[in-house]
């Protein structure tokens, strides 16, 4: 069952100069950073009223995000959907005919388990099944 918007990604080029506009301008609440070198990204994290905000940096040249960058530009990447178990739910969209980029959870940001759907089956908007990873939320 779908519980919350867990957070929202945006892709971005300079994580550095974006952190300091979200962190000094906007005043959002710095939560710090991840860096995920298996999928080649670092991340910015922000909480709004228990929604997470994450800026999304590649670190390679062939990850997933400077491969949307390159096509895309910088801006909204996915919308992220939390969820008490991501197996299960994976499961159950499939078997309801919707298409799965991972067929099943991997690891995520935070020890989370994730799995991202195809963009194809939901109106064009890249969308991630978030189950919460025991350690929470916990940035570096």
């Amino acid at each position: 069952m779908i519980q919350k918007i867990d957070h929202i990604g945006i892709a971005v080029k300079d994580l550095e100069k974006d952190t300091k506009f979200y962190r000094n301008v906007l005043g959002l609440s710095f939560e710090g950073y991840e860096d995920l070198p298996d999928r080649g990204i670092r991340i910015a994290v922000f909480n709004i009223n228990d929604v997470r905000l994450e800026l999304i940096q590649s670190l390679s040249p062939d990850s997933a995000i400077a491969t949307f960058i390159e096509r895309r530009g910088e801006g909204l990447h996915h919308i992220a959907l939390g969820v008490d178990d991501a197996a299960e739910m994976l499961t159950g969209l499939v078997r309801n005919g919707v298409r799965a980029i991972d067929p099943e959870p991997r690891k995520g940001a935070g020890g989370s388990r994730v799995a991202f759907l195809d963009p194809r089956d939901t109106g064009h908007v890249l969308i991630e099944i978030y189950e919460k990873g025991r350690d929470g939320h916990k940035r570096k």
